[in-house]
């Protein structure tokens, strides 16, 4: 089956709506090159908390960054959950809080391949949306499309959701 996903040089954007939905996370700061391995590892902490409390995930698993600097990032990593699930909590343990996941118009971008090749991706989202003139929000969000445990695997794929102002 050919897949219609394009690649990251030719990644364009989409124009999405993204929904407020009820958002099981843990805040975390890494270095740009641990990030990945570092979500990951707060992915697993919550999906345990989540495992715990009976809660299943009502969507794949989102990273969002909130904050960069030259060294790294902040970010919530997480699971969406259902809003009947959520209702009354607002955390799973001292570490898990529940918040609303990004919402409001975005644009989705695509990234395919190992995660140590993303910026080229984010190099090239950047350019369009300069191109475009689009004025973009600073934070973004990652959703990951498959499970893969290792950032070098070639068959992630990351949708990168753009916030925009």
């Amino acid at each position: 089956m050919e897949s219609d996903r394009p690649t990251p040089e030719g990644s364009t954007g989409q124009t999405v709506d993204l929904a407020a939905r009820p958002f099981a996370f843990i805040e975390g700061k890494a270095d740009r090159d641990e990030v990945y391995s570092a979500i990951q590892g707060s992915l697993g902490l919550v999906r345990r908390e989540m495992d715990k409390a009976g809660l299943k995930p009502a969507g794949r698993p989102l990273a969002v960054f909130i904050e960069s600097d030259n060294t790294g990032f902040r970010y919530r990593a997480g699971y969406p959950l259902e809003t009947a699930a959520a209702a009354g909590k607002s955390a799973l343990s001292e570490a898990v809080k529940i918040g609303v996941a990004p919402s409001g118009k975005a644009m989705r971008f695509q990234h395919l391949g190992a995660y140590a090749d993303i910026d080229a991706t984010y190099d090239a989202i950047t350019a369009y949306l300069d191109e475009k003139g689009i004025d973009a929000q600073d934070s973004f969000v990652e959703e990951y499309v498959n499970d893969v445990k290792d950032a070098d695997d070639p068959n992630l794929e990351v949708d990168i959701y753009v916030l925009l102002k």
